[in-house]
């Protein structure tokens, strides 16, 4: 038989010299393991006999106890020593000023959107949200988009299944398609948000902000179209004086359809917006074709009405001179403190938008 005062004086020896959590348990896995020196006592209880079995028992589970009883006190008293030290080590002086490069910077894509929502807000817009996920139809079938067209290739869309009926929406226009499913006419809304597409370079990100726009109503016109993007351009880039001119195009949603420049001018390498004989592309619009109106149940002899769509962070880099698309997304602080804004400064046409 092991003598059991010799085994408890051996880790009491052991035990005083034990300054870490480590060391501590690997005492407990020497004693206590599997093959643990009092592991291996209790495995000896079966071949002892009956007389001697009851009382070795009793003492071997008395040593146990003030065994186990140690280490756990040990490992409190450690960790506790080692939360004071922490504190020590980490103390924070509350009374220093913060750094002033701390406070946050609204992202230019947040802040165009918020000056674009001001302003069609201001002729009476509101604004839709739909899903980043969309179905086919949405997309492109109820927008007039025929199964054999470019943009329904793989190479241009995201696709979420084999079947071709899940994608990552290529733009916003299916948000009008669930606005007029969803309520009656007229329908006056911009729908601001994120699309996706395969392009990536200077210029082109697979995700990328868009804004449509739409307007249903009875006697709706290309004149009522002009009126509203004059407007605009003229409050977006906070200038008295445009020059603008619709350029044929196509679109399978819209007939006829038009891209719309804007005349600038270069000055000190810096476009100048509304001056000059030079035309930038800045969006594309049109009158609803029939068969989307019919595709998403409105009356289309009663109703009809413009669309509208640009490319938000296109406007964002035109506006605020950003001449690389990728750094919108690369999470760069220093960037963003450069071109962010000041969160409390919120878009208003009254007293400027970008100031």
């Amino acid at each position: 038989m092991s003598d059991l005062n010799y085994i408890k004086k051996e880790f009491e020896e052991k035990f005083v010299k034990i300054n870490s959590k480590n060391d501590l348990q690997n005492l407990k896995s020497e004693y206590f393991g599997k093959n643990g020196i009092v592991s291996s006592e209790f495995k000896k209880m079966g071949s002892l006999d009956e007389n001697h079995r009851k009382d070795f028992a009793k003492k071997l589970n008395l040593l146990k106890d003030d065994l186990t009883n140690l280490i756990e006190n040990k490992f409190k008293l450690i960790e506790k020593e080692e939360i004071n030290q922490k504190l020590v080590d980490e103390k924070i002086d509350i009374t220093l000023p913060i750094r002033s490069q701390a406070s946050g910077k609204i992202h230019p894509v947040s802040q165009v959107i918020d000056e674009i929502s001001s302003i069609f807000s201001e002729i009476g817009f509101t604004v839709a949200e739909g899903p980043d996920v969309e179905s086919e139809y949405n997309n492109f079938t109820a927008l007039n988009t025929p199964e054999n067209h470019p943009a329904r290739d793989m190479h241009d869309t995201f696709y979420l299944d084999a079947n071709k009926k899940t994608l990552l929406r290529t733009h916003t226009s299916p948000v009008q398609i669930r606005t007029m499913l969803n309520g009656k006419p007229p329908f006056k809304i911009i729908v601001p948000g994120r699309t996706y597409r395969c392009d990536s370079d200077q210029t082109h990100a697979p995700m990328f902000h868009q804004l449509e726009g739409l307007h249903i109503d009875k006697n709706i016109t290309m004149a009522h179209l002009k009126g509203c993007l004059n407007y605009f351009i003229k409050e977006f880039f906070e200038v008295k004086n445009i020059k603008m001119r619709f350029r044929p195009s196509h679109f399978p949603f819209t007939e006829p359809s038009a891209e719309v420049d804007i005349g600038y001018k270069l000055e000190d390498n810096k476009i100048v917006i509304g001056e000059g004989n030079k035309w930038l592309e800045i969006l594309g619009c049109g009158m609803v074709h029939p068969n989307v109106l019919r595709n998403a149940k409105v009356n289309s002899k009663q109703f009809q009405g413009y669309a509208f769509g640009m490319g938000i962070d296109r406007l964002a880099m035109l506006k605020y001179g950003i001449n690389d698309l990728r750094a919108f997304f690369e999470t760069d602080y220093r960037w963003l403190n450069h071109y962010g804004f000041d969160p409390l400064d919120v878009p208003t046409n009254y007293r400027g938008l970008s100031r």
